[in-house]
């Protein structure tokens, strides 16, 4: 069995089935009488601490907390929104709405990194301390479509779309401490385990006029309301003429930015607030929300707990950007990684995760495969030219669809002469070889008119990156024993 089949058996598996395995039955301890009069809920607040400390415990949360934050800070973002606008490339809705586009995501979108141009997005956060969410699903016939839906940890807790058998209706969202009743005509009910949630809906569309228009009846239907409007029908928006407001900002060169280190402490209590601590969390949380607390009344400690998250976010979340700091290993240098939004306490993988393409589906959902190299292990440059050459009936094997994209040092589209930044299932022109197989050409230069339906283009001479999706992959990406080809240097 290949290493990352026995990664994603043991995620799928778990540890209780393992332990069974081996011969063993453990039976809980039961908790001595005294337990909780012996041991408190948190620090002593009565105790003096000291700077060092101070750096240590916000260091530390300052990567764990990394992704809370960040959503935490996309969920503000949509608070002050009064009704579905489009500023810029991208939808935005008011708290427990959804927007939709009705076209690919704009090329100069910088909202979030790594986006893909293979389906129509949605994009919502809801704020389930205010009210449950309804979610309708069209009848989406044979289309591929998945509503990713993540709590504010970006872990999924929902079951939406074509590989779920998932049929046209009314689904309920709610959060942790919600115990109303559920009105006639919801289908089914998912729990978050955060009062927030995000919606993010994805629509497989191909490269074609006639597909492009075929989908538009569809996405009228997606839409996602509180509760107290639920009468059972199916709800209508044309996401065509929604609002457009001239971009008020100048873009960024990189995805915006969520997460700041100097606002850190200031935001993590509420943010926590809204994100319950999981089991065996609850010492993790009262750790830093104490230290946070004896911060507000100290400059000294307010100004090392500032420094201590500068220095978290330089030297430990930084470097996580690049796709070959982390994930599992796989040939040719590509990785990836066998909990996708179900990171639970692997706080590494979900900040590394959130950090340089943060909302990635579950394993079932999707499999992803990141590259940073070329097979002699050497950084991808656009100064060089490359192919990726799939063999005779070794396309990446999934139900759904997959696709190759490209992106720029800053993990955003790169652009180029064609506007193309992808290629794959949803590419009706791609030319194969005489053999069968499929060769795809990086490189920043044309490789010829007879190559060019196969041309991925590449910025020049400037670091890039490979993102290989499957979504919805079969047996062989999930046991491991498919993994991408090697990208090959040219010349």
């Amino acid at each position: 069995m290949t290493r990352l089949a026995l990664v994603l058996a043991s995620v799928l598996v778990g540890s209780s089935t393992l332990a069974g395995a081996a011969g063993l039955n453990p039976q809980p301890l039961p908790p001595s009488p005294n337990f909780a009069a012996a041991m408190p809920p948190g620090p002593d607040a009565r105790v003096k601490i000291t700077e060092a400390y101070v750096r240590a415990v916000v260091r530390d949360a300052y990567f764990w907390a990394w992704p809370i934050i960040n959503m935490h800070n996309r969920r503000g973002a949509m608070a002050p929104i009064e009704d579905f606008v489009r500023a810029g490339p991208a939808p935005s809705a008011p708290l427990n709405r959804l927007a939709m586009l009705t076209d690919y995501i704009a090329a100069d979108e910088r909202i979030v990194a790594c986006p893909n141009q293979d389906v129509v997005y949605g994009v919502g956060f809801m704020a389930l301390e205010t009210s449950p969410v309804v979610v309708q699903v069209p009848d989406f016939g044979d289309r591929f479509w998945i509503y990713q839906i993540v709590d504010g940890r970006t872990d999924g807790f929902a079951t939406l779309g074509k590989m779920y058998g998932t049929t046209p209706g009314f689904y309920l969202i709610v959060g942790p401490d919600w115990h109303g009743e559920v009105p006639k005509g919801i289908k089914q009910v998912f729990r978050s385990s955060t009062q927030t949630a995000f919606v993010g809906p994805r629509l497989f569309m191909d490269d074609t006029p006639e597909d492009r228009a075929a989908v538009q009846p569809l996405l009228h239907q997606i839409m996602a309301y509180p509760l107290a409007e639920f009468d059972g029908t199916m709800k209508e928006t044309d996401w065509s003429k929604i609002p457009v407001l001239e971009q008020q900002e100048k873009q960024s060169e990189g995805e915006t930015q969520w997460v700041f280190p100097e606002r850190f402490i200031d935001q993590l209590p509420e943010a926590l607030r809204l994100v319950p601590p999981l089991p065996g969390e609850e010492a993790r949380y009262a750790q830093v929300l104490a230290v946070v607390e004896a911060a507000k009344g100290d400059p000294a400690f307010r100004a090392a707990a500032a420094e201590a998250a500068q220095e978290a976010e330089r030297e430990l979340v930084a470097p996580l950007f690049e796709f070959r700091n982390y994930g599992i290993s796989l040939p040719d240098h590509w990785t990836t990684i066998a909990n996708g939004a179900a990171f639970g306490t692997d706080y590494f993988t979900r900040t590394a995760a959130a950090k340089s393409n943060i909302l990635v589906n579950t394993t079932l959902q999707a499999q992803y495969f990141y590259q940073d190299l070329d097979k002699a292990g050497d950084r991808l440059n656009g100064t060089n030219g490359y192919s990726i050459t799939f063999a005779k009936d070794a396309l990446p094997p999934v139900e759904g669809f997959w696709s190759l994209t490209l992106y720029n040092d800053q993990h955003l589209f790169a652009p180029n002469e064609l506007g193309r930044y992808s290629l794959g299932t949803k590419n009706k022109t791609l030319k194969y070889n005489a053999d069968g197989s499929l060769t795809i050409h990086v490189q920043a230069r044309s490789p010829g008119a007879d190559h060019e339906a196969n041309w991925l283009p590449a910025p020049g001479n400037a670091d890039f990156s490979l993102y290989l999706r499957a979504y919805w992959p079969k047996t062989p990406i999930i046991d491991g024993s498919w993994t991408p080809p090697a990208v090959e240097r040219r010349g």
